[in-house]
């Protein structure tokens, strides 16, 4: 080599920085980077495993955790329905001609069963209704005829249409037979009720002769003999004033009879009931 030559390389070898080390080179660019020393990456590790560490493990909110689990909820439940009809109508689908007509045999007698029950009841329920109204009608029958007879037997005050008989004895010669006719003749026309002044007339009614007046059933009562009767009118006036008669008979003892028909007449004498000393009801 000649001394121009080895003139021209130092002065080359001056101008030129020196050489950095391979080591020194690659410190120097990765410190030129944004990220701390902290959060580079770790030497030696591929993009693929880079990529999953990033997402493992997963950074998942409550929200989202709830999120998820109804909607997995909700997806079994589908599934379970699905699966439930997808199984009956499978069953239906492949059975054979034979078991689907037993089957709808076996509808149609419960159908049937269900039917005759359903008559059964409502059979039972109107012979209830029956039975209650039954009893209803016979404790109204037991209650009027209850009052049928305690009109008959004086313990129960009356009213109703009849006629009101009036004997005016100034002359005294009223005697007790002749009303005890009047009270037969009026029992004949259908009268239902009776009284003479004061005392209720009943079936087992008696009159006798008291002195100046008349006893009824041991009272005694004076005239005028006032006979307040409840019956049909028009049957009880004409029955006393047939020829030869109640009224006849009266007059010719020179008393005076007056009649009168009414649509109320009040029977309020009452009889205080009696208990028989030896007749009893059969029934006990």
């Amino acid at each position: 080599m000649s001394d121009h030559d080895e003139t021209t390389e130092n002065r080359l070898r001056k101008e030129l920085p020196d050489e950095v080390a391979p080591g020194a080179a690659e410190a120097g660019d990765a410190s030129e980077g944004t990220g701390t020393p902290d959060e580079r990456p770790e030497p030696g590790l591929t993009g693929r495993q880079r990529l999953a560490q990033g997402l493992w493990p997963p950074r998942v909110t409550r929200a989202q955790l709830i999120v998820a689990l109804l909607l997995f909820g909700l997806g079994f439940g589908l599934a379970v329905q699905v699966a439930s009809n997808s199984d009956g109508d499978g069953a239906l689908r492949g059975a054979r001609q034979e078991d689907l007509v037993r089957i709808l045999d076996e509808l149609d007698d419960r159908t049937q069963r269900l039917e005759d029950e359903k008559q059964g009841l409502e059979k039972q329920r109107d012979e209830l209704e029956n039975s209650s109204n039954q009893a209803e009608e016979a404790r109204k029958q037991t209650v009027e005829k209850e009052r049928q007879l305690g009109i008959l037997a004086g313990t129960v005050a009356a009213q109703g249409p009849g006629i009101t008989m009036t004997i005016d004895d100034t002359k005294g010669t009223v005697e007790a037979d002749m009303l005890l006719d009047a009270i037969q003749e009026l029992r004949a026309a259908g009268a239902e009720a009776i009284q003479v002044n004061d005392v209720r007339v009943v079936a087992g009614t008696y009159l006798t002769d008291s002195g100046n007046g008349v006893s009824v059933d041991g009272n005694k009562i004076n005239a005028p003999y006032r006979f307040k009767v409840i019956g049909k009118p028009q049957d009880l006036e004409p029955a006393l004033n047939i020829p030869g008669g109640v009224v006849q008979t009266l007059e010719k003892e020179q008393a005076t009879v007056t009649i009168e028909q009414s649509d109320k007449i009040v029977v309020d004498a009452l009889r205080a009931a009696k208990r028989p000393d030896y007749a009893r009801s059969s029934s006990q």
